[in-house]
């Protein structure tokens, strides 16, 4: 496997790995670490009987808008306990229960603890996972000594949720293809690591269709042991309906120390990489665009090798033992294509594709009908307008 050693071109960076980490810092944050303790149960009062007051819980909650930039804003020390339950007296021989402590955290986030079992999973507005118990009350059966609450260190994975995952070595052209499927503007360039963090795009149509874009930095062989950007990208294209596999015409040299790929062994490599990550992602609805047609050649290498492209199984059976995926990524559609080039019927083609392949695998789109339903909600709204608040 390829080791990240490369000096990227055009830029003096002696270490590309601390590039990349450097400019991550303080842009995407995607994980986030937290030691949450529930509440210590209150001691128990002997001479009544008196029962402690349980400690509080700690939940983490689904809320939309929110990011995990947020959530470091309000937990800057990166702890969270919930409050500690009230002691029984003479008074008040139950204990009152100390308050729980609520993280509020973005929709589409994965929970895990220190020994990196998941908690749970959030993907939807006001779900919320318990992540620490408060400690029991003061009892007789404890001798009237309140528990510890528990404690956990936990990690806040985020994950994206988008339609399309760009997938594809560096330097393919996904930043192209993005900016000219939709209006972002992702960094572009002539080296590779142009991608050091995902870019959201978002495809219209005229008939108010939308439809988002993940571009996601670049593979490399070995991301599923976690070299380069390896898992922290990965993990992404898991929450992406399509995955639209982007490949140069000229094939991939990561630098010249390294072995120079075909476009074909890109895309089988690529393939290997999301089945030794996660093999049920090659299940997903693809799509593979042959990017770069506008380069020397191109034609006639396209021509060559089209016949594997339909049926990808005869040319794997050509690459080295290691090199091959045990499943295969089926293409619902393979589409040549130049993103610095293209005339705008072949733009409109690439993009009713994307929302075809959507629609057959995920079910249509019904514009109309969800205009329909806003409009029923508009009326029944007005219709009780007295009892909104």
């Amino acid at each position: 496997m390829v080791i990240l050693t490369t000096i990227l071109r055009n830029i003096k960076v002696d270490n590309p790995i601390e590039y990349m980490k450097k400019h991550l810092k303080g842009k995407l944050i995607d994980t986030v670490r937290l030691t949450v303790k529930g509440g210590h149960g209150g001691n128990g009062y002997p001479k009544y009987g008196g029962v402690g007051g349980a400690g509080g819980n700690v939940y983490i909650k689904a809320v939309e808008g929110l990011t995990l930039k947020d959530v470091l804003k309000k937990f800057k020390d990166r702890k969270v306990t919930a409050a500690n339950g009230k002691d029984s007296h003479k008074r008040c021989i139950l204990g009152m229960r100390g308050e729980d402590k609520m993280i509020e955290a973005p929709v589409g986030i994965t929970v895990y603890n220190q020994r990196k079992l998941s908690l749970g999973e959030l993907n939807e507005e006001g779900r919320q996972i318990l992540i620490a118990r408060g400690g029991a009350g003061g009892c007789p059966e404890s001798g009237y000594g309140g528990m510890k609450g528990e404690v956990q260190v936990i990690t806040i994975d985020l994950k994206l949720i988008a339609d399309v995952g760009f997938v594809g070595f560096p330097n393919a052209g996904k930043s192209t293809l993005l900016s000219a499927l939709s209006r972002a503007k992702p960094k572009i360039a002539s080296y590779p690591f142009t991608t050091i963090r995902p870019n959201i795009g978002i495809m219209m149509f005229k008939d108010g269709r939308q439809i988002s874009l993940a571009d996601l930095p670049g593979l490399i062989e070995g991301a599923h042991c976690n070299i380069g950007m390896g898992h922290r990208f990965l993990r992404h294209v898991e929450r992406t309906k399509l995955l639209l596999l982007v490949v140069d015409i000229q094939g991939f040299q990561l630098s010249p120390k390294h072995t120079s790929r075909n476009f074909l062994e890109t895309i089988v490599l690529l393939n290997k990489e999301l089945e030794l990550y996660r093999q049920d992602l090659l299940e997903k609805p693809a799509i593979l665009i042959v990017n770069k047609m506008d380069t020397e050649n191109s034609d006639k290498i396209f021509k060559e090798s089209e016949e594997y492209l339909h049926n990808l199984a005869d040319y794997v059976q050509k690459c080295p033992e290691e090199m091959r995926p045990e499943q295969l990524l089926h293409f619902e559609s393979v589409i040549p294509f130049s993103a610095r080039f293209f005339n705008n019927d072949d733009l409109i083609e690439l993009k009713t594709t994307i929302r075809d392949v959507i629609d057959n695998a995920y079910g249509v789109y019904d514009v109309e009908k969800e205009i329909d339903l806003v409009k029923s909600l508009e009326n029944k709204i007005k219709g009780h307008s007295d009892f909104l608040i």
